[in-house]
């Protein structure tokens, strides 16, 4: 069996001019049922901040963002994290995560 994997899709370095739309996105496989995808962003130095999960395919229940700005939709295969409105503080290093397994 393989191990589950998730990655970043092309276009992983992004460019945005303030007030634009940005989305990010990752690929992931796993074998499991159950999974739950995260995003955290990063600033340089500093400790990743959480921003949101959201269980895979379209039945799941998404964390509430601390930013209303920030908005993720999930499919059996990809997820993707789309930012409105970008600001200056927006810029950072985002992780796509998973968690596989039981609930």
């Amino acid at each position: 069996m393989a191990a589950d994997q998730i990655g970043p899709n092309k276009g992983a370095n992004v460019i945005s001019t303030e007030g634009e739309s940005v989305r990010l996105s990752c690929s992931y496989d796993t074998s499991s049922s159950y999974v739950r995808l995260y995003w955290y962003k990063q600033y340089l130095n500093k400790e990743p901040q959480y921003l949101m999960w959201k269980d895979a395919g379209s039945w799941g229940t998404t964390g509430t963002p601390a930013d209303p700005r920030f908005q993720m939709t999930t499919s059996e295969t990809f997820t993707e994290l789309t930012i409105t409105s970008v600001t200056l503080s927006d810029s950072a290093l985002y992780y796509c995560a998973l968690r596989a397994g039981a609930q």
